[in-house]
């Protein structure tokens, strides 16, 4: 989730976690696993962001994107990029459920069971873990598959709080 060029390069240094993602990606394939791509993204003009929404102003607060801006913020980093089979979801907020029709998608394919990896684990990986948990999915969060520019806030809920929702493991462990 949320694996977009323009994320990554908010990280000092995001070569791991893209070398270990591609790696997660790979074996779900060769397991014929739906291989699911979550982005953050917006139209032209950013009109889905709402100037009380702390999160996402910012963006919009730089004045409105262009179509090409929109364009650019969506690319998935090029070591992980989607395959003609994968299915790419949008979502306009945190979590990769609200504003996405990722749930309608997931119930098309059977999909009981997600596998989350992705930037930033104190944001669309604790969202998402949150609401496909209520949504009665079963969870595995692949620990060195996420990232978060705190440490600390990514060694806590991976130890204390994705365990009571999921399943936590490296990707050693997964593969």
């Amino acid at each position: 989730m949320d694996m977009q060029s323009s994320i990554l390069g908010m990280l000092p240094d995001a070569t791991g976690l893209v070398d270990k993602v591609a790696r997660a990606i790979t074996q779900a394939r060769s397991n014929n696993m739906p291989v699911i791509y979550v982005v953050v993204g917006f139209r032209a003009g950013t009109p889905e962001i709402s100037a009380s929404n702390k999160s996402f102003s910012a963006i919009s607060s730089r004045g409105p994107w262009t179509e090409e801006q929109a364009a650019q913020w969506l690319q998935i980093h090029a070591e992980v990029a989607p395959q003609q089979s994968d299915i790419v979801v949008t979502k306009r907020r945190v979590s990769a459920f609200t504003g996405s029709d990722l749930e309608v998608v997931l119930r098309a394919q059977g999909v009981g069971h997600l596998v989350l990896t992705g930037i930033a684990t104190s944001g669309v990986v604790l969202s998402t873990l949150r609401e496909a948990s209520d949504k009665d999915f079963r969870l595995t969060v692949i620990e060195d598959c996420c990232a978060d520019m705190d440490e600390e806030v990514h060694r806590v809920l991976m130890e204390k709080v994705f365990p009571r929702q999921a399943e936590v493991m490296r990707l050693e462990e997964w593969v």
